[in-house]
């Protein structure tokens, strides 16, 4: 079984480092990224992911 995940953080960098941990597997695959929080939302409604792998504090959302 693989798991779907949706990479999560404003900056590009800590994507692009998750992006590869996460490739390097063979049992998860990102199928999304979002670089703020409203992204990040949409991208999990229509994905409907496994796993969200976020940064605990998005430009976008409002708590």
């Amino acid at each position: 079984m693989t798991l779907r995940v949706v990479v999560a953080d404003d900056q590009a960098l800590v994507r692009t480092g998750f992006r590869m941990i996460i490739d390097a597997r063979d049992d998860l695959e990102v199928v999304g990224e979002a670089s703020d929080g409203q992204q990040a939302v949409r991208l999990t409604r229509d994905l409907a992911p496994d796993v969200v792998l976020m940064d605990v504090r998005m430009p976008g959302l409002w708590c």
